[in-house]
């Protein structure tokens, strides 16, 4: 088995990411969100989605029923993405921010999630309507932070935006003694309506240019652009050129710009940032220069189809080029065939040398097409049920009489508690309804039903 036999050097391998950012102001999904998923681009075979919303319904009624229950969007974003093999990783919100991770689920052992965590920094840094929610975790070895941000909105605000980009930035402080300082992550994805306006030039000037497709006329005056150049720290944020129109602010159900009253000038507000701690930051876009970690950008693109916000949906897509720092699960695990409705379903597991188990580690049976971890059928806890032991091969059972008939296929998630984290999976696989093997008279053996 993998787990036990000499590890070889991982080869790189690359995974792409894509990066989602709307202001949703308080609405509800749409009926069709397969244009900012990506869902019928055919050349596209993506591994993570990464989903940052700002201005979710945050309402008493409704933040107490999402407290219960799963949000509108999240539950949409999971209905979608589950029949085509993708499983919620982590969430974190904090009153309308909200950010969710999706991976296909071969890549949840290499996934740790070591931490989320929430910045507030409206109403003197106690209130949530503006500010941060990050998740932190390690991505097949590498130290990897996810910000999703509200800043400041209104032109005269520049400088506030500014401080509180990095109030948040000085705020992702962790915990644990061996965790590195969020600047020595190995990348920093942080993205939102970061609210940054167009200085000087007047309404008409920026809707012809708009109009007549002549964006750069505008970049030189957008305040994020004016500010990465006289910032150290905020220059080794990277960004990809903004070949798209300004996304705010839109008259609602339409491609209007703003036509109330106060006719508010367009502005990029809604951006998506990085930064590599491997990598030189030239060339992100020239493969033949890729290091053991690199990041290479293949769109960044906004969606106009959308109608229901006065904000226009941004997405990046990234390719993620790495070679792993963790190329074999801590736990191999499968279920010991032929497997029917007539036994117990009974698994075998060995443990890497260097994991250290847990009497809470507990393995799941799935279905194929799961949501989240908390989708299983059935589980049994790592010391209970258990049928033989060793010091790296272990056997359990999961009793037959918890696991529905059904021709659905299934799946094993080890899940440990040190970890929090799932740290192997098992091969899809089939429980047969009922399987018998008769013998003829020149002991031949039948087919089996």
């Amino acid at each position: 088995m993998e787990a036990m036999s000499p590890r070889t050097e991982p080869r790189c391998r690359t995974l792409s990411i894509h990066v989602v950012t709307w202001n949703v102001a308080s609405a509800a999904p749409p009926p069709d969100l397969s244009d900012l998923l990506q869902l019928n681009n055919l050349n596209l075979d993506l591994d993570i989605y990464v989903i940052g919303l700002q201005e979710l319904n945050c309402g008493i009624m409704s933040l107490l029923s999402d407290t219960a229950f799963e949000d509108p969007w999240s539950s949409y974003f999971m209905d979608v993405l589950s029949p085509l093999s993708f499983v919620k990783v982590s969430s974190v919100r904090m009153q309308g921010l909200l950010l969710l991770i999706f991976a296909k689920y071969q890549h949840l052992p290499f996934i740790q999630v070591l931490s989320t965590k929430s910045t507030p920094t409206g109403l003197f840094g106690y209130w949530g309507n503006k500010g941060g929610v990050n998740i932190f975790l390690k991505l097949y070895g590498y130290y990897v932070s996810i910000i999703n941000c509200h800043l400041p909105p209104h032109m005269a605000n520049n400088d506030q935006r500014l401080e509180h980009f990095d109030r948040i930035l000085e705020m992702q402080n962790f915990e644990a003694q061996d965790t590195p300082n969020i600047l020595d992550h190995d990348l920093i994805l942080w993205f939102g309506d970061m609210n940054f306006r167009i200085e000087d030039f007047g309404l008409h000037f920026v809707r012809e240019s708009i109009k007549n497709q002549r964006y750069s006329d505008l970049w030189e005056k957008d305040q994020l652009s004016i500010a990465k150049r006289h910032d150290p720290l905020l220059r080794e944020f990277q960004e990809g050129s903004l070949l798209f129109p300004p996304t705010y602010k839109f008259d609602k159900n339409s491609n209007n710009y703003d036509t109330s009253e106060k006719k508010r000038k367009p502005a990029w507000t809604d951006r998506i940032l990085w930064r590599l701690k491997r990598q030189s930051q030239t060339d992100f876009q020239t493969p033949e220069l890729s290091a053991p970690f690199a990041l290479f950008l293949r769109s960044y693109v906004s969606h106009m189809v959308y109608t229901i916000s006065d904000h226009k949906p941004v997405t990046c897509t990234f390719d993620l080029e790495l070679k792993p720092l963790v190329s074999a699960p801590l736990i191999t695990l499968l279920p010991e065939g032929p497997c029917t409705m007539e036994n117990d379903l009974l698994i075998s597991y060995c443990l890497a040398a260097d994991f250290l188990s847990s009497p809470w580690d507990w393995i799941g049976l799935y279905k194929v097409g799961l949501r989240h971890i908390n989708d299983y059928v059935s589980y049994v806890w790592v010391k209970d049920n258990q049928v033989s032991f060793s010091d790296r091969l272990n056997q359990v059972y999961i009793d037959i009489s918890d696991i529905p008939e059904t021709e659905d296929q299934f799946l094993l998630f080890y899940y440990s508690n040190n970890l929090h984290s799932v740290v192997g999976i098992s091969k899809p696989f089939k429980i047969q309804p009922f399987s018998f093997l008769e013998e003829d008279p020149l002991d031949e053996a039948q087919p089996q039903i």
